[in-house]
């Protein structure tokens, strides 16, 4: 069984930062992709974020590139989301998700059917 525990939201006004994490247990850490999703109310949920272990490739969707920085910390086993200059429209409920072959990096961002477990989410609200 992965467990996937995240941390870290909370309310920030526009312009703000936080920082996520995102620490996963359950399994022995070889090659793998950690995913940020967001879903806001209303709206499908949306790709922010990607990571691979072997090679620590990222990915981003382009409404968050150039102000959201994935990172990993192997030893404690937590991968990062910093979020800078957050917006209104940042506004969402933030879930990590592991896969936990390493194979599908190419996709990570679009394909949520590739992740074998997800963890129950933090709130970020961005409101001034």
């Amino acid at each position: 069984q992965i467990y996937l525990v995240e941390s870290g939201g909370g309310l920030v006004q526009p312009g703000g930062s936080l920082t996520l994490s995102c620490e996963v247990s359950g399994f022995t850490l070889g090659y793998y992709v950690i995913g940020w999703f967001r879903q806001a109310p209303g709206k499908e949920r949306e790709g922010v974020s990607c990571i691979s272990s072997g090679d620590g490739r990222t990915s981003y969707a382009d409404s968050v590139k150039g102000r959201f920085t994935i990172s990993r910390d192997a030893a404690k086993k937590t991968v990062y989301l910093q979020m800078d200059r957050l917006k209104l429209e940042d506004t969402a409920v933030y879930t990590c998700a592991a896969e936990i072959t390493g194979d599908y990096f190419y996709r990570c961002l679009r394909e949520t059917s590739d992740y074998d477990d997800w963890g129950q989410g933090t709130q970020v609200t961005v409101s001034s």
